[in-house]
């Protein structure tokens, strides 16, 4: 019968999507009846606690906004306190579900998507939530008030248009099958939140979401506690049943990884997720682990692979030249570290979507070499006539391939193709300026990775520095583009889209704020990232994203890193319950705090 509905509709020029949820590329898993997703018990009992850390960066926070570009707001304030139109899921990459919103209707054209919200919706204050809040939401989030990157991932939303009381509509500047799915997973926030300011004079100014937890007992800067809502207007949602089951979530900051470690070896907090092969295998040992008090365990995902690598600013001049910034790569020996640091535990990155059908291979081909040859005015001839640049190989035996040696011998030729030259104890460019690498880190840890690859920078000439600042300071250089060599990491995705133009896209280049952190600044980039975001089924996605990832990795901006297939966790034995089935798609700490229950001992309290 919904079939039928669904043909009629578009027979008398109906809308071409209208139902209880959205999927880009097909049909919705969960029927318009479903009971709960899953992956989740329905039964779990609320209650108890559960305190971790966060997989950030940051050891402090100074404000409760997270939508603008000054400052650092606490960990999964907007996971828990705000709500979205629509929520995805953890067993569907391209599929979300009506939350604030009960119905989603997109036109026949593609060119608008109308939202029809829950009547029972309300903000925590007890106020309904209403159109009018999502079209303020809407309009703050895309104006000069909040982070530049929240203007770049709507840009091309025209605008949200008020119905009537409870439905609203984005219309948008041309057919993008992600549009339905960008817009349904913006936060929503009350008018009445700070009084009438401007969204960034709110700084600490208690958030007015509808989520299911408020923010609770806070030590400023350090420690945030988020207490579940006993009145959340969601709770019997069959999106939100079985889900945040804990009275409180706490979240505790630390200055650095071996402070962090050491505290959950205290008791400190219950969970954390590492990332770092010689802690996992040296340090997460002892008697804790050893009587089963803490648990260990390497936790299975169907996750596209992280991009993690030392990114190069292309703005500076001293990058401009592609040949510098290959020869820069040639000099990183992965193989010898995955040895001697990483007890053999990663595989490396080889381009920008790790380990997914998205990943170029070889040459270009049938589709994704028409893509291409339809951008050959914009393209170095490189990209149609040699295959896609991979990370360098190293052996110990020449005999069975490439050394160290025959690459450093291949850098030092890029880099005198490029004007510089080894001279007076220095690789210099003709102006006899010498040149220097700053690495730049906030926690020390990438500090053993650094030396052996700097001994390799030097003997090209290169003069090397590695510095470790307060990531407060390394957040503010970031936001200005004030450095030299970073290492980032992006988590992967099963549908890369419209985040895409943030991280590559010219026109984030030269905004401040932006995830465009290596200055990518390409025509062909740009073209194929409208390709990316016009694309209507997955095969054309596809395409386009492999066409992408070509080009990017034959601009040689970043080193690649190394991805690991498993999330390494450790938690407090003893304190917590789980669901039988583990989702697919999933961040740890994500799945823990929704999907996790306290177990019969923590809910008495006992610690």
């Amino acid at each position: 019968m919904r079939l039928l509905c669904f043909f009629l509709g578009m027979l008398l020029n109906g809308p071409i999507w209208a139902g209880h949820a959205y999927a880009q590329f097909g049909d919705t898993k969960y029927p318009v009846d479903f009971s709960h997703f899953e992956y989740v018990n329905p039964q779990a009992p609320k209650g108890g606690d559960i305190a971790l850390v966060a997989p950030t960066r940051a050891s402090s926070f100074d404000k409760y906004n997270p939508f603008t570009l000054k400052g650092t707001a606490p960990p999964a304030l907007n996971s828990l306190v705000f709500e979205t139109l629509l929520v995805g899921t953890l067993d569907e990459p391209t599929t979300a579900y009506g939350l604030l919103a009960e119905d989603v209707t997109v036109a026949a054209d593609k060119r608008s998507v109308t939202f029809r919200l829950r009547p029972q919706a309300r903000f925590h204050d007890g106020s309904p939530v209403l159109a009018a809040d999502v079209k303020h939401s809407f309009d703050k989030l895309t104006s000069k008030e909040a982070a530049p990157q929240f203007r770049t991932l709507f840009s091309e939303v025209q605008a949200a248009v008020v119905l009537s009381e409870r439905v609203v509509r984005f219309d948008f500047k041309r057919v993008n099958s992600e549009l339905p799915l960008i817009v349904g997973g913006m936060p929503v926030f009350s008018r009445a939140w700070g009084g009438g300011k401007p969204l960034d004079k709110i700084i600490t100014d208690v958030p007015l979401g509808s989520g299911p937890y408020k923010i609770g007992k806070v030590d400023f800067g350090r420690d945030i506690q988020y207490a579940r809502d006993p009145e959340y207007w969601g709770r019997d949602l069959n999106v939100r049943r079985g889900m945040f089951n804990f009275d409180r979530i706490v979240y505790k900051l630390y200055k650095d990884n071996t402070a962090q470690l050491e505290a959950f070896k205290a008791g400190e907090f219950d969970y954390i997720q590492a990332f770092v092969a010689r802690e996992w295998a040296r340090a997460y040992t002892g008697k804790p682990f050893d009587s089963g008090r803490l648990i260990k365990k390497e936790l299975k995902h169907g996750n596209a692979g992280d991009f993690q690598g030392f990114l190069l600013n292309a703005r500076l001049d001293k990058f401009k030249d592609v040949r510098v910034r290959q020869a820069i790569g040639l000099a990183m020996d992965y193989e010898w570290m995955n040895r001697q640091l990483f007890y053999n535990a990663y595989t490396r990155v080889r381009g920008f979507f790790v380990g997914s059908d998205f990943e170029a291979k070889g040459l270009p081909e049938g589709e994704e070499l028409a893509m291409l040859q339809s951008l050959k005015d914009k393209l170095s001839a490189s990209v149609l006539s040699q295959p896609v640049p991979m990370p360098p190989v190293t052996q110990l035996d020449p005999a069975s391939g490439e050394t160290l040696r025959d690459h450093l011998r291949q850098a030092k030729a890029l880099l005198a193709q490029a004007g510089w030259n080894y001279r007076d104890g220095a690789l210099r460019n003709a102006k006899g300026q010498a040149f220097t690498l700053e690495f730049l880190d906030n926690s020390g840890s990438m500090g053993r990775v650094v030396t052996p690859y700097a001994k390799n920078l030097e003997k090209l000439g290169f003069q090397v520095n590695y510095k470790v600042i307060d990531f407060a300071i390394l957040q503010k250089r970031l936001d200005v583009f004030d450095f030299e060599i970073i290492s980032n990491r992006w988590v992967g995705s099963e549908s890369p889209g419209t985040e895409l133009l943030e991280r590559f896209g010219s026109k984030s280049a030269l905004t401040e704020g932006s995830g465009n952190l290596m200055g990518v600044q390409d025509a062909a980039v740009d073209a194929l990232l409208d390709k990316v975001l016009s694309a209507e089924t997955r095969p054309q996605l596809t395409v386009a994203l492999r066409a992408l990832d070509r080009v990017l990795r034959h601009g040689h901006y970043v080193v690649p890193h190394w991805y690991g297939s498993v999330h390494r966790v450790a938690w407090r034995s003893g304190r917590f319950e789980q669901p039988a089935l583990t989702p697919r798609y999933y961040q740890p700490e994500f799945w823990i705090t929704t999907t996790w229950w306290a177990s019969e001992a923590n809910l008495k309290g006992d610690r």
